[in-house]
């Protein structure tokens, strides 16, 4: 459940649970701007940055964070990103926040897309991105002075904000300023309206140079503080050189990770070269023809689950932004539909501590009597509906990133070896070569995304020991154009669970008629491409066979389809990891800027625009799209690579 508000006579929001007013009878806007923005140097202390960090303790009705995305974009020279990063325990309702609106119309703008997306607000770590990816909100849902302790990022400005130490003692706590000088740097500066001596001697103790100054009423004083201790601080992870000194970037193969890799970059100011061996983009794996972006569930709420709501809600945040700026089209090249997953072998189970209504709700819930009966399942079928998910065309989507600015597109360039070349004082230089050596492209930066490739240009650029232990997966669809009787027997949405459906699409080169798409196999080890006509005509069959245990109603109407031989099949080989993760990170300590996102799996649509966003938040030292543990387990370090 959100957290409980009452309102009272002048309008304020009053909280029941600590017994105080969010903000003063007079207002929030006038403490947003005098006592946080102003009161940490801000816009001027920004200007011209590539980033800034804002750390923030109590989210509350995200006064604080409006009022910084409103300077930034009023600010010239405002930094290229902006990063919002606030800790709240007990998050207000989307509804509520809503009523909260200030007036000032610039600002009732803002607060209402913020309230459109406040949504889902699950214990952990949420990612909210704005202005096309440049304003970044970064939410961490639950206790602050654990999640401050989890979680990694630098802050160059900290809001010391929540309700008085006297009702909230634990967030004035010396355990939480502790926690919070852990993303500290030198010259990182703190403001807050509570001047307390309390705070004011705890804050003195943890290294931060304290002082009172000029308040906004009711308060006479504010407090303004900046870290910079008698001692050497252990300090912030210090930023990769590449990220402070180089701008061009190699991604080599232009699927979607690849994809994802180059437009999360090109956002931080990177020039991108994509090579790939094919005369097009998205020729391999990301040629399927439409694949689902969908939420996984479990009753432990495991690491996948977390791991896939993450993805699915960056992944809908992107599809949204890119049709905004007239580059993807919904309804033909993407659908947030929503998904019925049915289980077939296995009931698919909620995670045990979610209540309803809450903010599960937002992800997924049990199937209702009408989404059954429109797929043609029986009211008791096993069968749970998520909602933050739809299908998507990932050819489109790879073109569209592509298409963004500081992305260059390069066919027709097969990458034999990489070469690694010394420059004086700066990063080393890598270069692309061909069989016969000759240059394809240089930069300071490269990113694999080659999927099963990826270990044959390790070997051939470094060495045998620099290979890691990924599995080839080859995986064959079935689709067609819909018959009118085919299309009546399909059901308005699609399903998943023993495989999946995408029941209605637009199919690349026929927009006119609806096709759908049938799918996958799950074929371990088999790299062959094109499939030889008895695997196709396996794997068509193995796809009905599914079908029929999964949807018996559209496998009824799509039977003539499958009694035939195959006409329209796709295989493409994926590949995973040994524990089925994504690889995201540095390939080795001695290869610097040498960086893979691969084995994405069967996943790809829901987790490589995440892994992409993480990619570049790790070059950068910013703060991480999700939780640090969620992050670890993605790591490439984890894979025991030798040096």
């Amino acid at each position: 459940m959100s957290e409980p508000i009452d309102w009272l006579p002048d309008g304020t929001p009053y909280s029941p649970r600590f017994g105080d007013r969010y903000h003063s009878e007079l207002g929030g806007l006038d403490q947003a701007r005098h006592v946080f923005l102003g009161g940490c140097g801000l816009p001027a202390a920004w200007a011209d940055a590539p980033q800034w960090r804002i750390l923030e303790t109590g989210f509350g009705f995200g006064l604080n964070f409006l009022v910084a995305w409103e300077a930034w974009k009023a600010d010239p020279r405002r930094p290229r990103l902006l990063h919002f990063v606030s800790a709240e325990a007990f998050p207000v309702s989307a509804d509520a926040m809503r009523q909260a609106i200030p007036r000032e119309p610039g600002l009732r703008l803002l607060a209402e897309e913020l309230a459109t997306r406040f949504q889902g607000l699950l214990p952990g770590v949420h990612r909210l991105a704005f202005e096309q990816g440049r304003v970044l909100l970064t939410l961490y849902i639950g206790d602050a002075q654990a999640m401050l302790r989890r979680q990694q990022l630098t802050a160059d400005s900290i809001y010391l904000d929540g309700f008085t130490p006297e009702l909230n003692p634990d967030l004035w706590s010396a355990d939480t300023l502790r926690a919070l000088v852990r993303h500290c740097r030198r010259g990182t500066q703190l403001s807050t309206w509570c001047v307390a001596r309390t705070v004011r001697d705890g804050l003195a103790q943890h290294g931060f140079q304290v002082r009172k100054v000029d308040g906004v009423r009711p308060k006479r004083h504010n407090l303004h503080a900046v870290f910079d201790p008698a001692w050497q601080p252990r300090g912030p992870r210090a930023q990769p050189q590449e990220a402070i000194t180089a701008r061009r970037c190699m991604v080599l193969g232009a699927g979607i990770a690849g994809a994802a890799a180059a437009a999360s970059l090109s956002r931080r100011g990177w020039q991108v070269t994509v090579l790939d061996a094919a005369d097009a983009p998205a020729a391999g794996a990301s040629a399927l023809p439409a694949g689902l972006f969908c939420p996984h569930v479990s009753p432990d709420d495991s690491l996948l689950s977390r791991l896939s709501r993450d993805g699915a809600r960056l992944t809908l945040a992107q599809l949204q932004m890119l049709s905004g700026q007239g580059l993807l089209q919904p309804g033909t090249d993407w659908c947030d539909t929503g998904v019925l997953e049915h289980g077939v072998e296995a009931a698919p189970r909620l995670p045990r501590d979610w209540q309803s209504p809450g903010p599960g709700d937002h992800w997924s819930r049990p199937a209702s009597a009408d989404q059954l009966s429109a797929a043609g399942l029986p009211a008791d079928a096993p069968a749970c509906w998520h909602v933050q998910a739809g299908w998507v065309r990932p050819a489109r989507l790879v073109q569209a990133q592509l298409a963004l600015p500081g992305v260059r597109w390069q066919g027709r360039a097969c990458v034999a070896r990489l070469a690694c070349i010394d420059t004086a004082g700066g990063a080393p230089v890598w270069q692309a070569l061909d069989a016969q050596g000759n240059l394809l492209a240089e930069a300071e930066l490269v990113v694999l995304a080659l999927g099963p490739a990826t270990n044959a240009l390790l070997e051939h650029s470094l060495d045998a020991q620099a290979t890691w232990p990924l599995q080839p997966i080859r995986g064959q669809v079935s689709w067609d154009v819909h018959t009118p009787a085919s299309a009546q027997a399909m059901p308005p949405f699609p399903v998943n669970g023993h495989g999946n459906l995408v029941p209605a699409m637009p199919l690349p080169g026929d927009a006119a008629r609806p096709g759908w798409v049938m799918g996958s196999t799950f074929e371990r080890d088999q790299t062959a491409l094109p499939p030889s006509p008895e695997d196709q005509a396996a794997a068509h069959a193995a796809n009905g066979a599914k079908l029929a245990q999964l949807l018996p109603r559209a496998y009824q109407g799509l039977q003539g389809f499958f009694d035939a031989p195959p006409r329209a099949t796709w295989g493409a080989v994926r590949v995973a990891s040994p524990d089925r993760l994504p690889v995201v990170g540095p390939v080795s300590d001695q290869a610097p800027g040498l960086w893979a996102l691969t084995a994405m799996g069967s996943r790809g649509l829901t987790l490589s625009l995440l892994c992409g966003e993480l990619l570049a938040a790790r070059l950068h030292d910013e703060p991480l799209p999700l939780d640090a543990r969620l992050a670890a387990a993605l790591a490439s370090e984890r894979l025991g690579r030798r040096r």
